[in-house]
């Protein structure tokens, strides 16, 4: 997973100039083309999300926006790559001007304890639904 990081620019309800947007839907063609693309999406402002925080059993709703925007996600890509090295070669070819994109592996379910109920649950569900990675 390629997770971008929030700045000033994304945290703004402002849409990309079209120079950004283009270069942007050319990276992403090139991560269809190459079959490794599995899931992308950018998110909304923290102004129009919220936060659920948690402790022990007590639950507490807070509004955004979130003020230390280098801590927030902006966007993602899930890619199907062979190992680190290509994933951050996927991550070095987007098409930013500034920011940060961190890269870590997503759990396939195959690495779970497979006699576990629940990731048997997720198993068949995941081969009914055509999906093999978990949530």
């Amino acid at each position: 997973m390629m997770i971008l990081n929030s700045d000033p620019q994304t945290e703004s309800t402002a849409e990309p100039d079209e120079e950004s947007l283009n270069a942007m839907g050319r990276y992403n063609d090139e991560l269809i083309k190459a079959g490794v693309l599995l899931a992308g999406e950018g998110l909304h402002p923290t102004s129009e999300g919220a936060r659920v925080e948690y402790s022990g059993e007590d639950r507490t709703i807070v509004d955004g926006p979130f003020t230390e925007t280098k801590e927030l996600i902006a966007g993602f890509w899930i890619i199907q790559a062979a190992n680190k090295a290509e994933a951050l070669e996927w991550a070095r070819r987007i098409p930013l001007k500034s920011g940060r994109v961190e890269v870590r592996r997503v759990f396939d379910v195959s690495e779970f304890p497979q006699d576990n109920e629940y990731v048997q649950k997720e198993v068949q569900w995941r081969e009914e639904h055509g999906e093999s990675r978990t949530a």
